[in-house]
């Protein structure tokens, strides 16, 4: 029971430290990295590559130990088919201040899905949220809080200490995906390959399976857990393309309504007066007119025409 005991408190005081590995930035600050500040006070690098023939803008929040440069190849290769991206770096990861954790990180996607909507002008319905690895929890988080057109969740997990311990035994577990995908009202598609061994792929076909519909899924054989997009090759490029005509079909369906009464209702259910609410064990972002002002300060900022090595 003492054992027990040790590992709940230092999950609760020192979670946010197991989880995020932030390394050294592999890129310098240029005139293409924009900055944002978010709620929490950090300045966060936003990379935005818009795309005049895309229909649809993809969010991408990236995976741990890795930051905006060691993606870039990856952002590209969504430019050339035929998407809009914005990706942008957590706190205290890449050239952003601040310290990593799972509120901040909250707040950062929030920061950057605003600026997308409200500076850039892309509409909602138009945003595609992708989180890779720990990105699946802003991203999930954003989905239900906020109307976006779809949510992919690619290699991400049931919650975060459940990498590690396969059932529930903390009851102040991070990033509690499975009990917020049930409050998912936009599309999904879940991708996970089936043999990675750092997020184990049962976690894929849980969040799957809890998921209402509509839904897709997508298991890569012999993928593990950072060669995924690599091991599955075209045919990854053919699943996003049918995922998007699911979005289209859900909206044409919808029409946007439901949407709306949903996310209403959502916000009315976990308000809370102390800020952050909590719904079994769950972080939902503050709601309001304080968030939305918040994350507009100083938003736009460029710092220096393309990334470079540091």
């Amino acid at each position: 029971m003492s054992v027990y005991i040790f590992f709940l408190l230092y999950g609760i005081f020192f979670g946010d430290r197991l989880i995020f590995q932030p390394q050294p930035s592999s890129y310098m600050d240029t005139d293409q990295i924009l900055k944002l500040k978010t709620i929490k006070g950090a300045i966060i690098s936003v990379l935005y590559l818009p795309n005049p023939g895309a229909a649809y803008t993809i969010l991408y929040s990236h995976g741990n130990a890795e930051d905006l440069g060691d993606i870039r190849e990856v952002l590209h290769q969504f430019h050339e088919h035929d998407f809009s991206v914005i990706a942008y770096d957590y706190s205290g990861y890449g050239t952003s201040s601040g310290q990593p954790s799972e509120v901040a990180a909250y707040a950062d996607i929030s920061a950057v899905y605003n600026y997308a909507v409200r500076k850039i002008g892309l509409r909602p319905d138009d945003i595609l949220l992708l989180g890779r690895s720990v990105g699946g929890g802003p991203s999930l988080n954003l989905a239900v809080r906020e109307a976006v057109g779809g949510l992919i969740l690619e290699s991400s997990f049931v919650s975060a200490f459940r990498v590690v311990t396969t059932i529930p035994l903390f009851p102040m577990d991070k990033f509690n995906n499975l009990h917020k995908i049930e409050a998912l009202p936009c599309p999904i598609l879940v991708i996970h390959g089936k043999q990675d061994s750092i997020i184990p792929f049962w976690h894929g076909e849980r969040l799957y399976e809890r998921a209402n519909p509509p839904k897709m899924n997508f298991w890569v054989d012999g993928a593990h857990h950072n060669d995924l997009m690599r091991s599955a090759g075209e045919e990854y490029w053919e699943t996003l393309e049918r995922f998007v005509g699911l979005v289209e079909e859900h909206r044409a369906n919808s029409k946007g309504v439901e949407g709306k009464n949903f996310h209403e209702k959502l916000r009315e259910e976990v308000k809370n007066p102390f800020g952050w609410g909590k719904v079994f064990g769950c972080v939902i972002a503050p709601e309001g007119e304080e968030w939305d002002e918040a994350v507009l300060q100083n938003t736009g900022k460029r710092v220096s025409s393309r990334l470079t090595e540091s």
